[in-house]
């Protein structure tokens, strides 16, 4: 009797994991293995790659494919229900889910995982910007975090975790190595981009973002803003203007039309096909637009 009381007290002491600290009987449910919930799309993309051939782990995502970005998104009832299911809920983290706050007090028991911890952020017009997986690095590092978390959750997959996610890794840091050696030539050119999604990706390849056309999508740009805009290009200070896919281009062809310039489209990888190659499709295809805009 004292050996299995001594056994239930140290199975009730909780080790020091942070956030990752859960009952392993909380995420191993007998029977029905691991359900994964990821936030939005690029989260998706990651999680399905590191648990790639996993049979007994599941992964949806909570928002429809096309939402694109979680700004001031608020999830349906039926989505909050779907987080009621789940073991671990796989989110970008940095302010870019304004509803985990909600999610954490409604599901204690879930393993809340925030990719985007450790990275430093950069400061823009709307505060952090959390748009931290367009740089490729900085996707590599979330994907390192997610593999660490999975392990530190589902020790029993630890080795098909980490294989998982280095060979992704691996592949992701070969795109980085092609983009920075085929965009060196155009290091230091002025570029406008549709919103904040581009700073960190700018970065990594030596662009300069002159101006952004809507700080935050949907939310039109005023008088002064388009006319500063237009100015900058008119001064020939920028090489390049781009939209995104995921939103409507009018204040974009605004300021086409005075100034003549050609709009390109660079997509931040928020929407796209449910396949785990998407994000390094998106990005290649982002470098061929970078080519044809800037050569």
């Amino acid at each position: 009797m004292l050996m299995l009381c001594a056994v239930s007290l140290s199975a009730g002491c909780p080790g020091k994991q942070g956030e990752l600290e859960r009952d392993a009987k909380a995420v191993h449910r007998s029977g029905t293995g691991n359900r994964i919930v990821t936030s939005f799309y690029p989260m998706y993309i990651m999680t399905i790659n590191v648990t790639k051939g996993i049979g007994e782990v599941r992964v949806s995502n909570l928002t429809p494919p096309t939402i694109g970005c979680l700004h001031d998104y608020s999830p349906t009832t039926a989505e909050m229900k779907k987080l009621d299911n789940a073991d671990i809920f796989v989110t970008n983290g940095a302010g870019m889910e304004s509803f985990l706050d909600k999610v954490a007090r409604q599901n204690p028991r879930i393993a809340i995982v925030r990719l985007a911890e450790g990275i430093p952020l950069l400061k823009g017009a709307q505060g952090e910007n959390p748009h931290v997986w367009v740089s490729i690095s900085h996707a590599i590092s979330e994907v390192e975090n997610l593999k660490k978390a999975l392990i530190s959750l589902d020790p029993v997959h630890a080795g098909a975790y980490k294989q998982n996610a280095d060979a992704y890794i691996s592949r992701l840091a070969a795109l980085r190595t092609e983009m920075v050696r085929e965009l060196a030539p155009y290091r230091g050119a002025r570029i406008i981009t549709f919103h904040e999604a581009f700073p960190y990706f700018a970065r990594e390849f030596g662009l300069i973002i002159a101006a952004v056309v809507e700080r935050e999508p949907g939310s039109a740009p005023n008088a002064r803003e388009l006319a500063e805009s237009i100015d900058s290009i008119k001064k020939k200070e920028v090489k390049a203007l781009f939209s995104e896919p995921q939103y409507p281009a009018s204040a974009a062809d605004a300021i086409a039309r005075e100034t003549g310039m050609k709009i390109y489209v660079l997509d931040p990888a928020v929407t796209g096909p449910d396949d785990p190659d998407a994000y390094i499709r998106i990005m290649e295809q982002n470098l061929k637009t970078l080519q044809e805009a800037l050569k």
